[in-house]
């Protein structure tokens, strides 16, 4: 016999009304702008106060975030499973918990071996209330609808910078580090445990056709045994290494061209803007775009954008535009990850599958800034470092392009509808 939770209901579409769906969409913007922006990026803001009081080195506190995020990309694996069975209820609101005390920890750390190990918890509790639970959620909750809710989500919770980085800087202009981490870890316990505990309790709907556990474990396995689970794999690995450098190693760059501190700063923040503009787009693109297409068209965008950065010398106006154009191909990047499992395979599996792709993209996106910053310096400067990140962004291009399952129910070949 399959397992099925007594409270589940018979399919997604039905699991609510509309008022319901929209009190757990609202939800989870909420609560994924907190948690992006007390457990992401709010140490940006206080990792030069950090060393000043602690005398640990930067390089050793950012390997402890590092950290954090690969064992969130590691743990995210048996949480999709979670998730599949049991939805994101007690998931999220327990993460919640964890997240407050993992934040506490920060704020009291006495030495740097206590502070490593309050990341790796942190790493633990991010893969509960971040992206890829919320993600699920709303897959199954909306059902058809899904794409909708997820382009909502994430153009919501692209504010998270937007309000958590000057909240936090302003917080550290008025108390040292660690008060700032207590008063953030306050408004995460405040804002994101109700939240999840309340409205995350309706039932967990049952995909369509749900599988019983031996249909379900040899159908995720056929799947992440198959040629294009593992291309896509590597392509959207490879597409987030080069994304997560370029955007790190974007301000050096444009400095080396000749920018000012400031223009390259602009430059940084323009480009999430385009990642908005991205997101907003990005339904009429599905309407237009096969899977195949969609999916190569932007990781090619991502190679185009790279290279022009690698190659162009300036004005500054001009680096601007290209960086926007690179801002908007990263916001496309995330609802393509957040969509691309449900484009080939469904929605049956899609926690188990999303955590198993989401773990070498995550552990991508975390090692980007420290590698690319020694492929710098191994190569001579940044423009040569772009022309290697072009390299690895265009293999991702290629590699989606054998992503698509040749199955009746995926539309590798035509627009979705």
């Amino acid at each position: 016999m399959g397992f099925v939770s007594s409270t589940s209901v018979p399919a997604a579409p039905a699991a609510g009304t509309d008022r319901h769906l929209r009190g757990v969409l609202i939800a989870l913007c909420v609560t994924e702008i907190t948690s992006w922006g007390v457990l992401y990026y709010a140490f940006p803001v206080l990792a030069s106060a950090i060393t000043a009081d602690t005398g640990w080195s930067t390089p050793a506190i950012t390997a402890a975030f590092s950290a954090a995020l690969v064992v969130a990309a590691l743990v995210g694996i048996p949480v999709g499973r979670w998730l599949d069975r049991r939805g994101p209820h007690l998931l999220m609101t327990a993460g919640s918990v964890l997240a407050t005390i993992a934040v506490i920890g920060l704020a009291v750390a006495p030495s740097l071996a206590w502070f490593a190990a309050a990341w790796l918890v942190a790493g633990i509790a991010m893969s509960a209330v971040l992206y890829q639970p919320a993600f699920a959620a709303l897959t199954r909750y909306y059902g058809p609808r899904h794409l909708t809710a997820l382009t909502t989500l994430t153009l919501v919770a692209g504010l998270a910078s937007t309000v958590f980085a000057p909240l936090t800087d302003m917080l550290s202009g008025r108390l040292d580090w660690r008060d700032t981490y207590l008063v953030l870890a306050v408004v995460l316990a405040l804002v994101t445990i109700p939240l999840h505990a309340l409205a995350l309790r309706r039932p967990w709907p049952t995909p369509p056709d749900p599988p019983t556990d031996h249909d379900d474990i040899a159908g995720t396995r056929h799947i992440t045994r198959s040629r294009p689970f593992w291309m896509l794999t590597a392509a959207l690995t490879l597409s987030a290494f080069a994304m997560y450098a370029v955007l790190i190693n974007l301000v050096p760059l444009l400095t080396h061209r000749g920018a000012s501190p400031t223009v390259a700063a602009w430059a940084l923040g323009l480009g999430g803007v385009g990642q908005v503009a991205g997101r907003l787009a990005y339904g009429a693109l599905t309407r237009r775009t096969s899977v195949r297409n969609r999916t190569a068209l932007v990781l090619g965008l991502s190679a185009v954008t790279t290279a022009a950065l690698a190659v162009t010398p300036g004005p500054a106006l001009l680096l601007i535009a290209i960086a926007v154009l690179a801002g908007t191909t990263r916001g496309i990047a995330t609802l393509l990850q957040a969509t691309a499992i449900t484009d080939r395979w469904g929605a049956a599996h899609y926690g188990t599958l999303s955590g198993l792709l989401a773990a070498p993209v995550t552990i991508a996106g975390a090692i980007a800034p420290a590698v690319g910053a020694g492929l710098a310096a191994t190569l001579g400067g940044y423009p040569a470092l772009f022309a290697v990140l072009t390299f690895t962004a265009a293999v991702a291009a290629a590699l989606a392009l054998g992503s698509i399952p040749t199955t009746p129910t995926t539309r590798a070949d035509s627009p979705m509808p």
